[in-house]
């Protein structure tokens, strides 16, 4: 039994090997395959704004504290960490290690 497990293990590979690479139907399919494009492919030309009413709901993952948006580059920013979010097709990508070091203003931004 050992010997006929073994026998198939190695001929069967290669029997299989054998019909991908000559048969002529499974080359023109992948061809055709090739040729067709995806449609997530295409991206949209606008990007999905963010709903600033998350910011309700948002907090910093490292410092537990409320999110800044600056909506001139489309980031949650922490300022006491000086760290920035960024948002991605209206999406905030809030992984720590993707964060972007943002450099800290002697000046913090007056609250209204």
């Amino acid at each position: 039994m050992l010997r006929n497990v073994l026998c198939r293990f190695l001929i069967e590979p290669v029997f299989v090997q054998r019909n991908i690479t000559y048969t002529p139907s499974v080359q023109a399919a992948s061809s055709v395959f090739t040729s067709v494009r995806n449609f997530t492919d295409v991206k949209d030309e606008t990007q999905q704004a963010f709903d600033t009413s998350l910011l309700e709901f948002l907090v910093c993952p490292l410092s537990k504290k409320p999110l800044r948006f600056e909506a001139t580059t489309n980031e949650l920013i922490n300022d006491e960490l000086g760290i920035a979010y960024a948002i991605i097709d209206g999406i905030p990508n809030m992984i720590p290690q993707e964060a972007r070091l943002v450099q800290k203003d002697s000046n913090p931004p007056a609250q209204g």
